[in-house]
């Protein structure tokens, strides 16, 4: 099953090198762990056939498990999305996060 077809919308998100900050809205309780599961599985295959030589993939795709955090009110909406867009700041990627080219929004999620 793909990440798209299970129920889940992708709000705002950020790309960093070595992780992925998005903001997800899932249907039903188990919903999350099961797309995030599909979105590596996905990602793994792209990277898998990304590479034109044919060779496999150096070192794991991903780590186990991930962190979320469940966000309880557009306050904390607002909040957390400043937080994690000077992500790319604070790692020396970019002087202001306008200037980060992997950071956008899929779906608008109302709060």
């Amino acid at each position: 099953q793909s990440p798209r077809r299970a129920d889940a919308w992708i709000g705002k998100y950020v790309l960093m090198p070595d992780h992925i900050h998005a903001f997800v809205s899932v249907a039903g309780s188990a919903g999350l762990s099961r797309w995030v599961g599909a979105l590596k599985r996905h990602l793994a295959k792209v990277r898998r056939n990304a590479d034109p030589s044919g060779l496999p993939p150096v070192g794991r795709a991903w780590q186990d498990g991930f962190f979320d955090h469940l966000l309880r009110s557009g306050e904390s909406y607002i909040e957390k999305w400043n937080y994690v867009r000077l992500n790319p700041v604070r790692a020396g990627l970019a002087i202001r996060p306008e200037d980060w080219p992997y950071m956008g929004e899929i779906e608008i999620l109302r709060w």
